[in-house]
């Protein structure tokens, strides 16, 4: 895979679960706020803006920031699997 698609399939990712997020904080079965925090660590990749914001986050609610870095980690073996050939 390019790095040019892995790029564009990382901000859709990313993307789909900010959308996601969105939508469950009007719907009430889905986590809204979980789906938003994955978008994030998602994005974070890519812009700075999302890494500024999950360092405010993690120094304001520090069990979330614990959630968010083994969240982080997941993501990262989930990347490689499917990104290697």
């Amino acid at each position: 895979m390019s790095p040019q698609s892995k790029r564009i399939l990382v901000l859709i990712v990313g993307w789909g679960f900010i959308l996601l997020g969105i939508v469950g904080l009007v719907l009430p079965f889905l986590q809204g706020i979980l789906f938003i925090l994955i978008g994030l660590i998602i994005l974070s990749s890519q812009y700075a803006w999302a890494r500024l914001l999950l360092s405010k986050l993690r120094r304001r609610f520090p069990k979330i920031g614990a959630v968010a870095d083994k969240a982080a980690v997941r993501a990262k073996g989930w990347m490689r699997r499917f990104s290697s050939p």
